[in-house]
């Protein structure tokens, strides 16, 4: 195991025969049972998930009452989505089952994530909205919890609100921790920081409750529905498709959470934020718990150009987790 530190060197990249670059971070890797079997840099200490909290959210959603007879539409709850067709239209849908428009939505208005949607939605005329923002399915699921619930949508985003104090609670309840702080994540709503231990907790206590109950059912929601939860070529689709039976939920700033169906799970963090950084840690860390295929293999390194040929690589450190 590695000595702790606050930041450890995770990924390297390498331009012809030399290190050009040197991504440093932190990441967990859970055993079964619940005790951690390997880690690098700080684990412990605060930090902000960002949207690998989603999962957690969704989770919250339902115990406070959330109906939502789609699996589809449950993993959209939980995803940060490209803003292709088929996301915008069950976010719509979503909403007008509830008797509310896209004016409801509390997120910010934004381009598609996918470069070529955002593309040709411009070429037809259209700005940023709001139900094209990657959170929207999120937000949408917590309008529909509200008006589930009784309780008003206008503010559902303030902490104080009742959803908000839902979601809180489950948050904490999944970490096994208390939640060290509340900011605003860039959708808008309450952004609550956990350790990535915490984190890591969170996600294998999802793929090993009982069947039915809200948080395998989330669980189960985004494995079998893994376009949904991100889109096409992104991290989260494409490590899913990798490993059946799989979770993944990334997050901005370099944060990614997995947990395997067996109760291994793993949470990362980047400190310099590169989302680049984080498939070959997460590679690096499902390899030292015996997961591997040629899947794997194509996400373990992206390549480095040069003239528009490739001179070099992104991997991870040899022997990152021994």
């Amino acid at each position: 195991m590695n000595e702790q530190v606050e930041q450890s060197p995770l990924v390297e990249l390498v331009r012809g025969e030399i290190r050009e670059g040197l991504h440093h971070g932190s990441a967990v890797v859970l055993a079964p049972d619940g005790r951690v079997s390997h880690f690098a840099g700080e684990v412990n200490r605060p930090m902000y998930p960002r949207s690998a909290n989603k999962p957690a959210q969704a989770v919250g959603m339902l115990r406070a009452g959330l109906r939502l007879d789609e699996e589809i539409d449950l993993a959209m709850a939980a995803a940060s989505h490209n803003g292709e067709p088929e996301h915008v239209l069950r976010t719509r849908e979503v909403l007008h089952r509830h008797d509310l428009t896209e004016d409801a939505l509390s997120c910010p208005t934004d381009w598609p994530l996918r470069e070529d949607e955002r593309d040709r939605r411009a070429s037809e005329g259209f700005g940023k909205q709001r139900i094209t923002m990657n959170c929207s399915g999120k937000h949408a699921a917590m309008l529909a919890t509200c008006t589930q619930r009784g309780w008003a949508t206008e503010d559902y985003l303030d902490p104080k609100h009742p959803l908000q104090i839902e979601l809180h609670e489950a948050v904490a309840d999944l970490a096994g921790e208390p939640i060290d702080s509340v900011s605003v994540d860039g959708c808008g709503a309450p952004l609550f920081a956990l350790s990535l231990t915490g984190l890591a907790r969170t996600f294998r206590s999802m793929v090993t409750a009982a069947t039915d109950t809200p948080e395998r059912r989330v669980a189960d929601a985004m494995r079998a529905h893994p376009w949904f939860v991100a889109g096409t070529e992104r991290e989260d689709t494409l490590l899913m498709r990798a490993v059946p039976g799989l979770l993944s939920k990334s997050g901005v700033e370099g944060v990614l959470a997995l947990a395997l169906p067996d109760g291994h799970a793993i949470a990362l963090k980047i400190a310099d934020g590169s989302a680049r950084a984080r498939l070959p840690v997460a590679v690096a860390a499902l390899r030292a718990v015996g997961i591997d295929n040629e899947n794997l293999a194509e996400l373990a390194e992206s390549g480095v150009l040069g003239g528009g040929r490739r001179m070099g690589t992104v991997r991870a450190l040899k022997g990152l987790f021994d």
